[in-house]
């Protein structure tokens, strides 16, 4: 009886562990979309945050054209070069380029987490007199910048639209190496917000 009672325990215990696995494995498989939001509202202005330098700025674009909103404003680093340029001088050509370049504003910024940018970017929107702003950024960047800016600048109302770029990211992060190392960086720099950098006082 004994020897049969240790059997039913060890099948039951390995029974748990395969349902656990698979508990995890579809959290696993769900938490690539988790990271995504994308929801754009009509808004007084699309503001591009700084990082990724082509779908980001294409989107902004053809939301604009599509009455998402009236002007855009574009994130830029400071101090930033490539080769002898700055990224200033660069996003200054590249508007100047641009069918519609009074539409489209550069708002110059030096943070590099996305909580600093929100401090950057909070004189722009000041100078621009809005209300409602159309964030557009990376899609798994979506939801932590949402909920950053959300927190950060709450006087403004917020969506956002997400710029998907197939060689960064994709939700199914485990059929490619590159997805996979966004899909962890995004997910650290998420636990890092919601657990430490949410609950620091919002700075005036």
């Amino acid at each position: 009886m004994e020897i049969m009672n240790r059997g039913i325990a060890k099948r039951a215990w390995i029974l748990t562990g395969i349902l656990l696995c698979v508990l995890l494995a579809g959290l696993a498989a769900k938490a690539g979309s988790f990271l995504l939001v994308d929801a754009p509202q009509r808004s007084d202005v699309v503001l591009v945050l700084a990082g990724e330098t082509k779908q980001r700025p294409q989107l902004a674009l053809q939301l604009l054209s599509r009455g998402y909103g009236r002007t855009i404003l574009l994130d830029v680093p400071i101090d930033s070069t490539i080769y002898e340029f700055t990224q200033i001088q660069l996003a200054q050509k590249y508007i100047s380029d641009l069918p519609q370049p009074a539409s489209v504003s550069i708002c110059p910024i030096h943070g590099l987490s996305t909580k600093d940018e929100s401090k950057d970017v909070e004189n722009c929107l000041a100078q621009e007199g809005v209300k409602r702003v159309l964030i557009v950024t990376s899609d798994f960047h979506t939801r932590r910048a949402l909920s950053v800016f959300r927190r950060e600048l709450p006087q403004y109302e917020y969506s956002v639209a997400a710029a998907h770029d197939e060689a960064q990211f994709g939700v199914r992060w485990w059929t490619h190496r590159q997805w996979a190392k966004t899909f962890v960086d995004e997910w650290l720099r998420m636990i890092w917000w919601k657990m430490v950098d949410q609950w620091r006082p919002v700075s005036g």
